[in-house]
């Protein structure tokens, strides 16, 4: 709860008070501003991006004291795990979580990883994590070599794994997964879900040794909300229109649009479209009405309207109410046990092209 006197602040008078802060500090501050954040917040950060290229800068921001991550708790845990021990990692509201990284947590991860080892034996398979996962699950991935990824170097990581062991472990969005087995040539035939509240995950011991991949069942309600009747729609009312979406929609969603992949992705397909373009967008709606009107040569319009209401917590307010604190208040900090393990696993989605 950011104090009464913030509120009392104008839009104007808080947009002034951060800007004096930004220059007070200079390069000892740096703020980062995911793509879905609203525009004033994204206006106001020294770099926006995906989860993936925000993780990247605030690696190389070596001579910031304090690095402020407007998105949400999983990416300030990342920048934290990244960051060097002098470095102090915020978030502007310690509630704006991230509920698909939510759908992973280390207990049931740990009973299903005892379950396919007994069954499987012991290194035969890699446990691949996006990086919309709790630092535990990380580090889970950390202490048994394997991996972090993104949506942009998801294939890669899976075929990094499939190159050493039979059999890859993929948490927490089945449908990223999915999808992603689609792009390496895993057939629908060789992956099973694993559903945590399942004996076996819902699965039978055979079904389990025979999967080459297993998916966590977990999901992005942002992104699960997109279907075939938004596609049908859109292109029935705009015929010829070009339909992009992001990777973690449902298989026959992304199956049915010309083209998906990550926000980066997505928003170099729409730069890099001819003039008088028409392209329907399926990711959160902040960002296709920011692309939207950066590229007005073009007509871009969301596939249907879905938000992250996590995102939307970063506002003006609470983004001044910290910068007023750093170093005292919305601190993110891993415990050293955690971090160890989890920056192995970062170092190497770092790596994957």
């Amino acid at each position: 709860m950011i104090p009464d006197e913030y509120r009392k602040f104008t839009e104007e008078q808080v947009h002034s008070r951060i800007l004096e802060v930004k220059a007070k500090f200079g390069k000892r501050l740096v703020m980062l501003g995911h793509h879905y954040q609203r525009d004033e917040v994204v206006q106001l950060s020294d770099f926006r991006g995906d989860s993936y290229g925000l993780c990247k800068k605030a690696a190389e921001q070596k001579e910031a004291e304090f690095i402020v991550f407007c998105g949400v708790h999983f990416m300030a845990e990342a920048a934290d795990i990244i960051s060097d021990p002098n470095q102090i990692v915020h978030i502007p509201d310690l509630t704006a979580g991230c509920p698909l990284a939510d759908f992973a947590d280390l207990t049931s991860v740990l009973h299903a990883w005892a379950d396919i080892n007994s069954i499987c034996g012991i290194n035969s398979i890699t446990p691949i994590t996006y990086i919309n996962s709790s630092a535990e699950i990380k580090a889970f991935c950390g202490q048994h070599n394997g991996t972090v990824c993104t949506s942009s170097n998801a294939p890669a990581a899976f075929e990094w794994a499939l190159n050493r062991s039979e059999k890859l472990i993929f948490f927490p969005d089945q449908h990223l997964g999915t999808n992603t087995g689609n792009k390496t040539g895993i057939s629908s035939e060789e992956r099973i879900v694993w559903d945590p509240h399942q004996p076996l995950g819902g699965n039978s011991p055979n079904q389990i040794e025979q999967a080459k991949l297993i998916l966590w069942k977990g999901h992005c309600h942002v992104h699960t909300w997109f279907n075939l009747d938004h596609v049908r729609k859109a292109r029935n009312k705009y015929p010829g229109v070009k339909i992009v979406v992001h990777p973690e929609c449902l298989e026959e969603v992304v199956d049915a649009s010309n083209d998906n992949g990550s926000t980066s992705f997505i928003i170099n397909y729409v730069e890099n479209a001819q003039p008088k373009t028409t392209i329907a967008v399926g990711t959160e709606l902040n960002l296709v009405h920011r692309v939207a009107r950066e590229n007005s040569d073009k007509k871009i319009f969301p596939l249907a309207r879905s938000m992250c209401p996590n995102m939307y917590k970063i506002n003006l307010y609470n983004l001044c109410w910290t910068l007023d604190n750093l170093g005292k208040i919305n601190i993110v900090q891993v415990p050293e046990s955690v971090k160890k393990d989890a920056l192995l696993a970062l170092n190497k989605m770092l790596q994957l092209k």
